[in-house]
């Protein structure tokens, strides 16, 4: 049985969430918060396991009791899938006893449960005190990553890619104690027009909306094509300039704008980019960003779309297969779900799907005094890439998750 009833909104979303393992979706203050144990979902090491087929038959049999109608009301599952369908990571779609969310001044509580128990409320939990980490050069160090740059150009100018992205890691520790929507509510707070996301203990906050279904309507926004923010208001404007002329920015941001706009065309009508992108402007740096619309053309769930979209010429490169192969060549490590799709799902198919960036995964715990954590950021690489320049783009993007951390 699931049961929805509408709140005062006048709530603390982020304070119902478990302080060790928060479940958590939040934008511009509105989102939704996972609580209580786990009473259903799905576990694959791959995405090519049909996440899709296996939420068609969890929310089947579901009983619904859902008065609001609101997007995130309801039957509701938080997920976070692997980067690469041979990672060693678990991708998990999880379904908690309860759902508290808000959106456009209406809030509400989900409960699911046992069709023959009763109904039951839930209480915020305070919070724990204030903690800081740092985090440290790992797998790739700086001299490896621009070494990686230099090694993808070799594969570029002997026409294995046209584009591809490559990330390197920083690893540390926090304290196995650590109330961890601290590090959420960081990263909300200062990044508020960004997914703020906390799934399975991967935590982050993407400017990148892989894709969003709600009542037939499907939306991207694909960001490639980075700049760092001006030191004052002229440098930033010609920061933003700057990055709007790029060659090399631009034909970057055209392989990933192609690349959703294949993907989506078998599932959509009416589908619709900006003829050139824009510059969107976050706390730390620039993006080129174009907008993409169109209309469910089948009963394609969000995560069917997913599946389609994952993953982007905007996270591993152009051609997709190739990009890949390039990466597990390169990169000394598994990347888990970074760059992978996070979000949520509705039992109508309806959600909203992030990519995974200036994020770190948290645990899993070891029994210690510490918990390990690692990050991971990349830069997109073509033909004319600077390896110096391309450190520097990930250090930037690095910032929101070392930030929020210390």
């Amino acid at each position: 049985m699931v049961e929805t009833r509408e709140v005062d909104p006048d709530l603390d979303l982020l304070g119902f969430a478990d302080p060790r393992l928060p479940l958590a979706w939040l934008r511009r203050g509105d989102g939704i918060i996972g609580v209580g144990r786990a009473v259903a979902g799905f576990e694959t090491g791959g995405v090519d396991a049909s996440p899709a087929a296996a939420w068609r038959e969890i929310a089947a049999s579901a009983e619904l009791d859902d008065p609001l109608r609101l997007p995130g009301t309801g039957l509701v599952a938080f997920g976070a899938l692997p980067f690469d369908r041979r990672s060693r990571s678990a991708g998990r779609l999880i379904v908690p006893e309860a759902v508290v969310g808000r959106r456009d001044g209406r809030a509400w509580i989900t409960r699911i449960r046992a069709a023959d128990a009763a109904f039951a409320g839930v209480e915020p939990i305070p919070y724990g005190s204030y903690w800081s980490a740092t985090l440290g050069p790992g797998a790739l160090d700086p001299a490896g990553y621009q070494a990686a740059v230099r090694t993808a150009l070799d594969a570029i100018a002997a026409g294995e890619v046209g584009k591809v992205v490559l990330a390197r890691d920083l690893v540390g520790t926090v304290p196995a104690d650590a109330d961890l929507r601290r590090l959420v509510r960081a990263l909300a707070t200062g990044y508020p027009d960004t997914w703020t996301f906390a799934v399975d203990g991967l935590i982050g906050a993407s400017p990148e909306t892989l894709v969003t279904v709600d009542d037939g309507t499907v939306t991207a926004r694909v960001l490639a094509g980075t700049f760092p923010r001006g030191a004052d208001a002229d440098d930033d404007a010609e920061a933003s300039l700057a990055l709007s002329h790029s060659a090399k920015d631009l034909d970057e941001h055209r392989y990933a704008v192609q690349s959703v706009l294949e993907a989506l065309a078998p599932h959509t009508t009416e589908l619709r980019a900006d003829a050139e992108p824009f510059t969107l402007e976050l706390p730390n740096l620039w993006h080129l960003a174009t907008d993409v619309a169109g209309d469910l053309a089948d009963h394609a769930s969000s995560l069917d779309l997913v599946a389609a979209l994952h993953p982007t010429a905007a996270v591993a490169g152009t051609p997709t297969d190739a990009a890949i192969e390039v990466i597990r060549r390169i990169e000394p490590f598994d990347r888990g779900r970074y760059a992978g799709p996070v979000g949520w799902v509705d039992a109508n198919g309806d959600g909203e799907w992030a990519i995974a960036l200036r994020c770190a995964q948290i645990g899993p715990a070891a029994g210690g005094a510490t918990i390990p954590v690692v990050a991971h950021a990349g830069a997109g690489i073509v033909a004319g890439s600077d390896p110096e320049t391309e450190l520097l783009e990930t250090r930037v993007k690095f910032r929101p998750i070392v930030d929020a951390l210390a």
